[in-house]
């Protein structure tokens, strides 16, 4: 047989860095208007970890190893945020917490609520994160993976607590770090 393509690149499963919970430094790569499942308005928020960040680049040293030809950006760097509280009719919790977190992020920073392409202007825009573990469910087969739990101001996320583990039932598991991975060229990405 020969050797396939690209063999020594193409990562095997499970040899893939896991993203440290706690808190983490990030910059908001792009943010685009959508409509969720019911119609109403919600934004789809792309981000990845920045240069004062333990694990710089994550997403996008994803993004750039993934050798499928229709690859995305990774869905773990990607948040889905309804603007409409369903319940309420009024703005979202999730939505008024990342406004205000951006805004408190980037000094002098004020969403300008009239512009043309709204998600444009948080483009290169500093915010924080705190990642945790949360259990899932797929196919039968239970597994835990990191993920964003919620937003904080880009200073807050240096002394973000590392949240409990998000279990399918009402237990709760301890977290563990790991560590960093390397940095990527600007190429190629999708924004």
């Amino acid at each position: 047989m020969l050797k396939p393509n690209n063999y020594d690149n193409v990562k095997a499963s499970g040899e893939f860095e896991k993203i440290a919970v706690g808190g983490h430094y990030m910059t908001i790569k792009k943010i685009v208007e959508r409509k969720n499942k019911n119609n109403g308005d919600m934004i789809v928020v792309a981000f990845d970890f920045d240069m004062r960040d333990k694990q710089e680049g994550y997403f996008k040293k994803q993004f750039l190893d993934d050798v499928r030809p229709d690859k995305v950006w990774p869905y773990a760097g990607t948040q889905y945020i309804n603007v409409v509280d369903t319940r309420t009719g009024d703005c979202s919790k999730a939505f008024k917490t990342f406004c205000t977190c951006v805004e408190k992020s980037n000094p002098g920073f004020t969403i300008n609520w009239d512009a043309e392409d709204f998600g444009k202007q948080f483009t290169n825009k500093s915010i924080g994160g705190v990642f945790g573990e949360v259990e899932n469910e797929y196919n039968g087969k239970t597994t835990m993976r990191v993920q964003l739990r919620w937003f904080c101001t880009y200073k807050d996320a240096a002394n973000a607590k590392i949240p409990d583990a998000r279990l399918l039932t009402n237990t709760v598991a301890k977290t563990s770090s790991a560590p960093a991975p390397t940095t990527a060229d600007d190429d190629d990405l999708p924004f």
